[in-house]
């Protein structure tokens, strides 16, 4: 069917907004009534989103059948309209995620319009039992946000996950624990390793109280961010550094939290160390070929490029600026082969 240009006509979106000049309206009765304003955009561009992700699915579907097979068609496309691939995948994702709820039945098409945006996609990204209650409550014609799916979801996952110990599991289900308190134990604890997982649960199964699942959150938290840190950083991937040892004497000595920023600044260093190394061979790059392409005739260009050799070169000194009394930095590069040997420890003054 060929779309007319009847068809093509946008709908157009009414909104009463208030007055800000109408004295006799209340501060709240004036934020609530702009609140259902922005809520009502939400659930329009809620529906508009999903249409474009069946749109750009359909761009991409018909590629694959008829196209080349490496996506250059669905790309160009891309490109013509200025779309990001993470922003299409994300629309199709979406698209799916709607064509999921409601081709199972357990959402009618018009229940759509009861989300919004922000809800639809924490629906679409929660367990199915919660899907079936979040799904149950806008087919009723309920109008469902974020905040309540989030508190579904919560409510579900501290009740049921088996990652926690039966005693916490229990005091939740009793409303003796927060759920809010303990999904985030239960989204720690997925990131960790299982015999991390058995030992933090041993703790809360002695003491299932509110300030122990706190407590374990936080190290839970440290742990998996002190490990994924560690397995990042090069200068700890040695035969005798065994990072989860290290953790362990750090947990009794109630330093994990102090160790964890310390790896984690070690992981930005050295980040920013390799940023540096790509910079400054670029930079030399472009500045050696920068001189030989210009000439004596060039003086203007050839002080320019004396100005920068401080950046260039093997020896880079960098003026820290004002706020740090206008200090210098200087560092040396010097690039070595992997099979070179390590230079020797620096003696420590007596």
């Amino acid at each position: 069917m060929v779309a007319t240009p009847a068809s093509l006509e946008a709908p157009t979106l009414h909104l009463d907004l208030p007055d800000p000049e109408q004295d006799d309206l209340s501060t709240l009765e004036f934020h609530a009534r702009l609140e259902q304003a922005w809520e009502l955009c939400d659930r329009f561009d809620l529906q508009t989103e999903i249409w474009r992700g069946r749109i750009l699915a359909a761009v991409r579907d018909r590629e694959k059948r008829g196209g080349e097979g490496r996506g250059a068609g669905f790309l160009q496309w891309l490109r013509e309209r200025e779309i990001s691939k993470t922003r299409a995948y994300s629309l199709i994702q979406l698209a799916e995620s709607a064509n999921s709820l409601v081709g199972d039945g357990l959402l009618e098409e018009s229940s759509v319009n009861n989300f919004s945006k922000r809800a639809f996609v924490e629906t679409a990204l929660a367990d199915p039992e919660v899907q079936q209650m979040i799904s149950e409550a806008a087919n009723e014609g309920q109008q469902i946000t974020r905040k309540q799916v989030r508190r579904l979801t919560d409510e579900f996952t501290a009740a049921t996950s088996p990652l926690l110990p039966d005693e916490v599991r229990e005091r939740t289900q009793q409303n003796l624990l927060p759920p809010k308190a303990v999904a985030p134990l239960v989204r720690e604890l997925a990131r960790l390793p299982e015999p991390q997982q058995d030992d933090l649960r041993r703790v809360l199964k002695e003491e299932p109280e509110l300030d122990r699942i706190k407590d374990v959150t936080a190290t839970a938290r440290w742990l998996s961010k002190a490990s994924e840190a560690g397995m990042a950083v090069r200068a700890l991937q040695h035969e005798s550094i065994d990072l989860e040892k290290a953790m362990q004497e750090a947990t009794r000595l109630d330093m994990l939290g102090l160790v964890a920023d310390v790896v984690g600044q070690a992981q930005q260093l050295e980040q920013a160390v390799l940023k540096l190394h790509t910079s400054w061979r670029r930079l030399g790059g472009l500045h050696e070929r920068l001189w030989l392409e210009s000439g004596s005739s060039t003086p203007y260009l050839r002080s320019l490029l004396q100005g920068l050799e401080t950046l260039s070169g093997t020896n880079l000194r960098v003026s820290l600026g004002e706020l740090a009394g206008g200090k210098r930095l200087r560092l040396q590069l010097v690039e070595e082969g992997a099979d070179q040997l390590e230079a020797p420890p620096l003696q420590q003054a007596a």
